[in-house]
């Protein structure tokens, strides 16, 4: 049976408004007809037409609509955005144009944006919970979206300082027997962490702040016996702490203040034997109403596009069993 053929026409305001949508040499044009190669696609003055079967007509004329908003907005597109654009109109998430143009502001007139649904929705658990736990795989801003938030909350006077932390499990915890002081030794395992901040504060303001105690970044280990009032509190890498640990941190929480905690259970430091905090806190928390898990997929990775295909293939390998 021959499907409904349909056309659709799509009226673009201005020339200028024309040349971001279709993109330097017709870039993002080439790639939304390669998306949809049963819709015929004409650019033609300051208009679209698209001709074809009902359904794929439909869907790419709602990703012309959400690709629109986007450049009336000012953004920049890209073949990599349309992508995402196409990717979540196709798993039918509301206004994707809306969810891409949302932004955390992080001082100095710069917006840290979501590029993704699951980035979004991860975002807004952030500032509606009082622990959040980002759960998924390398590339999916788990760590950046979350110093993001924080700066924010800072900027904005609901916080009094950022303290970020992580396990520094390749050095054994104890640090003593690398050289130099403090923080020459925890140093490597935090410049992660550091080159967030940098990009989102520049490196003077960073350092201000730091040596301000406004922002404070120290291993895991250093967190024990304390209460953390008024501030907002990351712990990266938590796939690398035991449920002994894991309780320790989750414990130092104070009144008014904010916990986020990131990780990747596929990309364990642990030794064979320890099973990681980040496992069984999902089993523990689930259900405490202020406590969110936001699990964030290859979908979600941001990188290049490769490595979403290295998450999957590796998912693929531990499915099997090896």
């Amino acid at each position: 049976m021959t499907p409904d053929l349909v056309e659709e026409r799509l009226r673009v305001p201005s020339n200028h408004l024309m040349l971001d949508l279709l993109g330097q040499a017709d870039a993002n044009f080439k790639a939304l007809e390669a998306a949809f190669p049963t819709v015929v696609m004409v650019a033609r003055g300051n208009e679209v037409s698209l001709s074809g079967p009902a359904p794929e007509v439909e869907e790419a004329r709602t990703v012309l609509d959400e690709l629109l908003i986007l450049v009336q907005e000012g953004e920049r597109l890209d073949v990599q955005r349309l992508e995402q654009i196409v990717g979540m109109v196709r798993a039918s998430v509301p206004s994707p144009a809306g969810i891409l143009s949302d932004g955390v502001a992080v001082g100095r007139g710069k917006l840290v944006r979501p590029k993704t649904h699951g980035q979004h929705r991860y975002i807004n658990a952030v500032r509606e919970n009082t622990v959040t736990f980002g759960i998924g795989p390398a590339g999916t801003g788990k760590t950046y979206l979350a110093m993001a938030v924080a700066v924010e909350a800072l900027s904005a006077g609901a916080v009094r300082r950022i303290i970020l932390t992580r396990p520094a499990v390749e050095a054994g915890e104890r640090l003593g027997f690398l050289p130099g002081d403090l923080f020459a030794k925890i140093d490597p395992y935090l410049r992660p962490l550091y080159d967030a901040l940098w990009d989102m504060l520049g490196p003077e303001e960073t350092a201000r702040l730091t040596e301000k105690g406004t922002i404070e970044i120290a291993p895991l280990a250093y967190m024990r016996g304390r209460t953390l009032n008024d501030a907002c509190v990351i712990l990266d890498e938590a796939q690398n702490t035991s449920p002994e640990q894991m309780k320790m941190f989750l414990t130092r929480l104070g009144f008014n203040s904010k916990m986020v905690v990131t990780g990747d259970v596929t990309q364990t430091d642990l030794p064979a034997q320890k099973t990681s905090g980040l496992e069984t806190v999902r089993r523990i928390l689930k259900g405490i109403p202020g406590v969110a898990f936001v699990e964030l997929t290859s979908r979600d990775v941001v990188r290049h596009r490769i490595v979403a295909a290295i998450v999957d293939a590796y998912s693929r390998f531990d499915g099997e069993g090896r």
